[in-house]
């Protein structure tokens, strides 16, 4: 499994449609939380080991109505 986290701006106004149709529609999106600061959503998601990280993101959160921009991290297990 790959967890990655995707912070998430939204058109305005439109942050609480985002998170439900992410978490709706998006099965691999297990949260979502409002965030403050340049963008309105954190979405933690975990994909498949040959799951193409980019391709998730473009096909599937980017393309939700009122998302503007995304910013992915991809977080490792550092510590056991």
């Amino acid at each position: 499994m790959q967890t990655i986290f995707i912070m998430v701006k939204c058109d305005l106004g439109k942050a609480y449609e985002v998170a439900d149709q992410a978490v709706q529609m998006i099965e691999q999106v297990s949260e979502v939380h409002s965030i403050s600061g340049q963008h309105d959503l954190l979405m933690k998601c975990y994909l498949k080991q040959d799951d193409d990280i980019g391709r998730f993101v473009t096909e599937h959160v980017q393309t939700l109505p009122g998302v503007r921009d995304t910013f992915t991290l991809i977080a490792y297990k550092a510590f056991a």
